[in-house]
Parts: structure tokens; sequence; C-alpha cells
């Protein structure tokens, strides 16, 4: 049956329009972006699948062209879309970040970091630079890695925090393996960072451990 037939309370359309995006489920909210399905396959049948095959919708997020066009009825107008939407997220949030004290919105710092490297295939290592009132000054990738690691090298992220004259920082790098769990390397890193930025007078707010679906804090679990 198309959804055209379905009764109009469990069209997805409708259903947002009705009630708000957030009572969507995450295939429902993909179908309104599919717009239409493919033979034998509404579109909310073909979002499910497209769950399914991905794993879930970071990964579809993070799928390559490739990946996106060897799906039934997918191309690569539809994967353009797709990444557009992605971008415009990642810059609401950036500007969602920029326009409030990043200590007051560590929501938002989170799904923006989650977006922008969760599922990165190589580690990276990420740097926020504050005002003395939280605000954010810049987002910089400072280092890249591998698949397991990444060398991070503190005079480099005090020279940049200088040369931006911040006031504090937030550190990320994310874990491909989608484990979040801080290593004992990544607590031997932060306990170094926060020495060598200390020299300086610039405060080290949070390290981030991130994956597709997780961010792990340093500062809540008390380790800075």
């Amino acid at each position: 049956m198309s959804i055209c037939d379905w009764p109009a309370a469990e069209r997805p359309r409708e259903k947002l329009l009705a009630h708000g995006a957030e009572h969507l489920s995450d295939a429902e909210l993909l179908a309104i972006f599919l717009r239409t399905g493919i033979k034998g396959l509404s579109a909310v049948d073909m979002a499910r699948r497209l769950m399914n095959e991905f794993g879930s919708l970071s990964c579809l997020l993070s799928a390559d062209l490739a990946e996106f066009e060897r799906q039934p009825g997918l191309g690569a107008a539809k994967y353009a879309q797709l990444m557009a939407t992605k971008e415009l997220a990642r810059r609401a949030l950036a500007e969602e970040m920029k326009l409030a004290d990043a200590l007051s919105s560590p929501q938002a710092v989170r799904d923006f970091l989650r977006l922008s490297i969760g599922m990165r295939d190589v580690e990276v290592f990420v740097v926020i630079f504050l005002t003395a009132q939280n605000r954010v000054l810049a987002v910089e990738e400072v280092f890249s890695g591998t698949l397991s690691e990444t060398r991070v090298y503190p005079r480099e992220v005090v020279r940049r925090t200088l040369a931006h004259n911040a006031a504090g920082v937030i550190v990320a790098h994310n874990h491909p393996s989608g484990v979040a769990e801080p290593s004992s390397a990544d607590r031997a890193l932060t306990d170094t960072l926060k020495a060598a930025l200390q020299l300086v007078d610039v405060r080290l707010l949070d390290h981030f451990v991130i994956t597709g679906s997780h961010a792990e804090s340093f500062a809540e679990r008390g380790w800075l």
C-alpha cells in the first residue's frame, strides 16, 4: 500500500506537521527525506530497510557515495541532498555553540562533536577555543592519525591556543572502534595537556571521547 493510501494520522509528513518532528521514528524521518519509495516498497519500508542495511542513522550519514549508490533507488542526487542536510545540521550546532556559553549548553557541544568526528574512520583531535566567558572563538582539527591512534603534541595545542588568545579550551578526539571508554593513554594525555596549558594561564575545561553515538566527558567523571 502506498503511503498516500494510509490514514492521514499515520503518514509521516502529516504526523510531523501535527505533532512535531520529535514524535517521529528514525525511519519515518528518513522516509520524509526520501519522499518516494521504489516498486514494492513504500518510502517508510525503504527507510526501514536502509536503517537495517547501515545499522544506524549515524552510519548512513557517514556512508560514502559508492555505499549509498549500492542501495536500490538511491543515487548521486539523493546522496548530495543527504550530505547537504548533514552539513546544515553541523553548522546549526556550531552556531548554537558560538551564541551560548559552551559550558551552559553541553548537549550542543556533544552533538556538534558527534556529527563532526563521531564516524570518522581515523582518529582526529579537535580543539574548541574559548573566551574567558566560555564563548566559542574557533574550532580546529589540530591532529589526525590512524584507525587506532593519533599523535598529539601539547606544544602545538598551546601554540594554537595563544594564537587565538583563548582563555580556555575543550578538546576532543574520536574512537573509530565505536567504544567511547577513555583509555589510560587518553588520561595521561589529558594530564599533560592540562599542565602545559596551565603554564600559560589557560584552562582545560573538558576532554571528550567521541563515537557516533556517545560522547564521554572527563569533567563529568571528575578527571579534570
